[in-house]
């Protein structure tokens, strides 16, 4: 419910800054327009800013803004697991080292304190596999695998919305092209004649969807790259602590 909460906040903010993104477009907007009564902008003092707000505007409110969406929620959840992560990962070595000397000095109920007091999914883990090594090797390692599986599936909790949103983003730029050529060939059909001005804006309208599109899956493709890798980076880390964990309760077995 927390990260729900989390996820909801931030799509708030990000909306919020959409909005008076807009606000100020407009506002932008407005004021060219009337100074455009006395005089003639200039198209190369655009800043890229501002040339990428004013292609947005040609690109319609409707699906400029579902890809808008697709942005700002996929952000969002991507933003969410780059925290979660962070606070997930664990210098291994070190949490390692107090474990042992843990069992060495206090046994098992202090290196169980030690983890308690260590955040991340390998001290949940450690905690996991020590909770039952009173039974038995095989129990601490059975624990060990089954609370590891409970683990990595928090780790990729909601990463398959960021890669619907990659996908969804272009697909939606590439629909609002194809209704923006079929609407441009009905005004040639309505025309009865090959008129580039008929359609020239009509096509460019279109082709701004799909350009923006592929930006929103190109800027979640980074961020979902790196959340990946950052999972792959602390599931290793994860299977490495397991398997000297298991070495440690051996040898205090013995």
């Amino acid at each position: 419910m927390k990260r729900l909460f989390s996820i909801l906040a931030i799509t708030c903010l990000m909306a919020i800054g959409t909005v008076n993104v807009n606000a100020t477009t407009v506002f932008a907007s407005a004021t060219a327009t009337v100074t455009s009564v006395t005089q003639e902008p200039a198209e190369e003092d655009l800043t890229f800013h501002q040339e990428l707000k004013k292609r947005f505007i040609e690109g319609g409110a409707g699906f400029m803004g579902i890809v808008l969406l697709c942005l700002i929620l996929g952000l969002a959840i991507a933003i969410e697991r780059i925290i979660y992560l962070n606070l997930s990962t664990t210098n291994t070595k070190k949490l390692t080292q107090n474990v042992e000397d843990a069992l060495n000095s206090g046994g098992i109920e202090a290196a169980k304190e030690v983890c308690r007091n260590t955040k991340g999914p390998v001290a949940s883990i450690f905690y996991q596999g020590l909770d039952r090594a009173d039974e038995d090797i095989d129990a601490a390692e059975k624990a060990v695998v089954a609370y590891g599986g409970v683990q990595m599936g928090q780790l990729e909790k909601n990463v398959s919305w960021i890669s619907l949103f990659i996908a969804l983003a272009p697909m939606l730029g590439f629909m609002g092209t194809v209704i923006g050529m079929i609407s441009a060939f009905d005004k040639i059909e309505a025309a009865g004649d090959m008129n580039p001005s008929l359609v020239a804006g009509g096509i460019k309208v279109a082709l701004l969807t799909t350009v923006f599109g592929l930006i929103v899956a190109i800027i979640l493709q980074i961020f979902y790259n790196y959340i990946i890798a950052k999972i792959d980076s602390i599931v290793n880390d994860m299977e490495d602590a397991s398997i000297t964990l298991m070495d440690l309760l051996v040898k205090h077995k013995k």
